[in-house]
């Protein structure tokens, strides 16, 4: 009888039916079969799911039962998720690596502050800046959101430190600091060059949060969307064909997009020192673990002695549906066993569900490697 792991590995093309301009609300589990591996899957398309969407995770298959375990749950759990979700997982100390549709390409949202972040870092290591540097943000520095630093640098005299502005960025998720990190280091091309000098794979990065979320609502910029309700009035006055039309070009081709998979191996690297110096990786792990945000998502799951190094990810609203909603990061065991995860969802609806979906891939990480620990997995 095909395991689940195998239906998984095998994998199972999507095609589209004749009904592709149906309503949002395929879940995951039309995608999963655990009978005889199919040659395809006939599903209703819902918006952001293309014909070229794959069922598998494209892992060499392990001889590790533990791994073949933790393929099957994640399989088990996505088929209950209304939406798109991807999975990566790492073992950053076994090399070993399992997951659910982890190639392809997930709106980032926020989750791009890492690679800004490891720009920065970057640019420390080479002489090129430095953190202690004193600047000051005014009104042409705003972007979205993160109200309470724009009230702040509305009322003038707003300094910050590049090392404060990092710490903002990772820890609060701002924008305003994000993105003024992003111009002190180069703009977005010295971010997209770090990506591709250090080989990280599929990962883009856009122009900033002006742009990239003007974009997604279907708006042009305008330097007055950065004050109050400024933005989100303006999207709603856009007749609905043009927020829906912007909605799904965003959904089927993110701008920022990132495969998991791609995401969980750049994490691998920056634990083993691979992309910073030692002093430069330690810093940027240890300010990740001190993020704000998301505590309902894999946060959810630690038990008592693990310890989560990560950055969050979230879109834009557009009739319930979210343009991204994630969390990456480093899971670290109390035996200092590591692993790289990568959750990437666009959920249909705001109800939690891809929050729980986070939390439990985190926690079977956590029950697989103490399964394993204690032997409870024969070879």
């Amino acid at each position: 009888m095909t395991s689940l792991f195998q239906a998984l590995l095998w994998g199972s093309s999507l095609i589209a039916s004749s009904m592709a301009s149906t309503s949002i609300g395929a879940s995951e589990k039309e995608l999963v079969k655990s009978s005889a591996p199919p040659a395809s899957v006939t599903i209703t398309l819902s918006q952001g799911i293309t014909a070229t969407d794959r069922a598998y995770a494209p892992m060499e298959q392990s001889a590790d039962q533990a791994v073949q375990a933790l393929n099957a749950d994640i399989l088990d759990r996505v088929r209950s998720f209304e939406g798109i979700s991807g999975i990566a997982v790492k073992s950053i100390d076994d090399g070993w690596e399992a997951g659910w549709r982890p190639e392809r390409l997930f709106p980032q949202q926020s989750v791009s502050k890492l690679w800004v972040a490891l720009t920065a870092m970057d640019a420390v290591d080479k002489g090129q800046i430095n953190l202690s540097k004193q600047v000051r943000l005014d009104r042409n520095d705003l972007t979205l959101w993160s109200r309470q630093t724009a009230s702040a640098v509305l009322r003038g005299n707003y300094v910050k430190s590049l090392d404060e502005l990092l710490y903002d960025a990772l820890v609060m998720s701002d924008n305003h600091a994000n993105d003024k990190l992003m111009r002190e280091v180069g703009g977005p091309e010295a971010v997209r060059a770090t990506i591709a000098a250090k080989g990280l794979g599929p990962i883009r990065f856009y122009e900033g949060e002006r742009a990239l979320q003007s974009k997604i609502a279907g708006l042009d910029w305008d330097p007055s969307y950065s004050i109050g309700n400024n933005f989100s009035a303006a999207r709603a006055r856009l007749p609905d064909t043009v927020r829906r039309a912007a909605f799904d070009r965003y959904i089927d081709d993110p701008y920022d997009g990132a495969a998991p998979i791609a995401i969980a191996r750049a994490l691998a690297r920056l634990e083993n020192g691979e992309l910073l110096s030692p002093h430069s990786t330690a810093k940027l792990l240890t300010t990740m673990g001190m993020a704000k945000t998301g505590r309902l998502r894999v946060k959810a799951g630690l038990k008592p002695g693990w310890t989560w190094n990560h950055k969050t990810g979230t879109g834009q609203n557009y009739r319930g549906r979210v343009g991204g909603l994630n969390d990456i990061g480093i899971l670290t065991a109390p035996n200092g066993k590591s692993y790289a995860i990568a959750v990437m969802t666009i959920p249909n609806s705001t109800d939690g569900s891809a929050q729980d979906l986070m939390r439990d891939i985190g926690r079977m990480v956590i029950e697989h490697h103490e399964r394993h620990e204690r032997g409870a997995y024969t070879l």
